[in-house]
């Protein structure tokens, strides 16, 4: 592929990742969070769904059940978690914390899966930590916000060891349609049995809605796993770490999210953890742990 068609597709989808924070904080205004991710992967889900109707399915109940787990994780988990921590931190607080997941595929991955990493790994996820340590302002008091985000991280995290575990049994795309089909209508029904539904329809809130499922879900989805076939899926999800980056860029161009200076000492040193996790992992020729993203 043209290196410059490369990394305009690059910079697009992770911008499609890192924008959709704060496009979900303005849709707050208008539906409840669990209610509108619910909605948002309701439809992309439905949508993918309908495109690998002919592809081969799952055949036993196992298999579907493999998948649910998956979604209840990697969509229901991470999105149901990023998208309550927005009510109460910025859009690029939300989206360091949720983008700290492949340092957590480090950690979770040497404790219950017996992986092993590289020293410059480790020093990727010390480096990371400590970043995380610095976003949250010097201190270890977790605000309400700030345990979400950090749950969307573990949440997906798991996802993503499930998938390394599992992928295989399945076709790529059947897996993405119907782990997003099943986390989202599991969000719906936690958007009107765990919160107080509110439903505001206007062409604001409908669009909002639609650009969600349908460019920060499935066209982000489509664009990421074309780049993981045609490149090094590890030197390619290496450029992860833009995805905060345009988050919190984002947040500030479109909702006006004034940053404090530490949140941009803690993210530096938050990417330069994934990059070493991830680069580091593509020079040895590893099977990557992120083959499998998702976004914001």
């Amino acid at each position: 592929m043209n290196p410059f068609l490369y990394v305009i597709l690059v910079i697009v989808t992770t911008s499609l990742m890192g924008s959709s924070f704060a496009i979900g904080k303005l849709g707050l205004a208008y539906i409840s969070p669990l209610l509108l991710v619910g909605f948002r992967f309701t439809i992309a889900g439905v949508l993918m769904a309908l495109w690998v109707y002919k592809k081969t399915k799952p055949s036993t109940l196992q298999d579907w059940a493999r998948i649910f787990l998956i979604g209840f994780f990697q969509t229901a988990g991470v999105m149901g978690c990023i998208f309550l921590s927005l009510r109460t931190i910025t859009a690029g607080e939300s989206s360091i914390l949720t983008f700290t997941n492949p340092l957590l595929v480090v950690l979770l991955g040497t404790i219950f899966l017996g992986n092993r990493y590289r020293i410059a790994q480790w020093i990727g996820v010390l480096s990371g930590f400590l970043g995380v340590f610095i976003t949250l302002g010097f201190h270890l008091q977790l605000t309400t916000g700030t345990l979400f985000g950090l749950g969307s991280a573990i949440s997906w995290a798991i996802a993503t060891l499930l998938v390394k575990r599992w992928g295989q049994r399945f076709q790529i795309w059947v897996l993405t349609a119907y782990q997003m089909l099943f986390g989202g209508l599991l969000l719906l029904v936690m958007g009107v049995t765990l919160e107080t539904p509110r439903l505001l329809i206007t062409p604001s809130s409908i669009g909002i809605v639609l650009w969600l499922a349908i460019m920060a879900s499935i066209v982000q989805f489509a664009g990421w796993f074309y780049l993981l076939k045609i490149g090094d899926p590890g030197k390619t999800s290496a450029f992860l770490f833009l995805a905060p980056f345009f988050g919190v860029l984002s947040g500030w161009v479109i909702l006006g999210e004034v940053v404090q200076w530490y949140v941009y000492g803690g993210g530096l040193l938050i990417f330069a953890g994934i990059f070493l996790v991830n680069w580091t992992a593509a020079r040895t020729k590893q099977q990557h742990p992120l083959r499998l993203q998702k976004e914001g």
